[in-house]
């Protein structure tokens, strides 16, 4: 199971959200689980939430996508950074021929978008 965290996500798992937690021990615990902090989103969720980004990074089973090339020309294309980097981040690639599923607090930011979403709303 491929997730990547948005934004929301990361605040909520800095604040204690029982789900997103779930999420992150499941990641470091059980093999198949992955969890991905596209960089723009983890910068976003640090700016809602300071102490959001060192939080995540340093937990075990999440990895952090770096804004390579591919990504910085999707996310030019978009109004939002976070919101760019995720949806790139899901769409399916050779090792996830199947994409991600995007993990959020708020499901209705991905209405009419091609991805799977995981809400995180306790």
């Amino acid at each position: 199971m491929h997730i990547v965290l948005d934004d929301t996500a990361m605040a909520a798992a800095g604040q204690g959200n029982v789900l997103a937690s779930r999420l992150i021990h499941r990641a470091h615990a059980q093999a198949g689980w992955y969890l991905y902090a596209p960089a723009c989103a983890l910068v976003e969720a640090d700016r809602a939430r300071p102490g959001t980004a060192e939080h995540l990074v340093a937990l075990p089973g999440i990895t952090v996508l770096d804004l390579d090339l591919p990504a910085a020309l999707a996310v030019a294309r978009q109004d939002t950074w976070a919101v760019a980097h995720c949806h790139y981040a899901a769409q399916p690639t050779p090792d996830r021929p199947d994409g991600a599923v995007i993990a959020t607090t708020a499901p209705g930011r991905w209405t009419g978008e091609p991805v799977r979403v995981l809400d995180l709303t306790p």
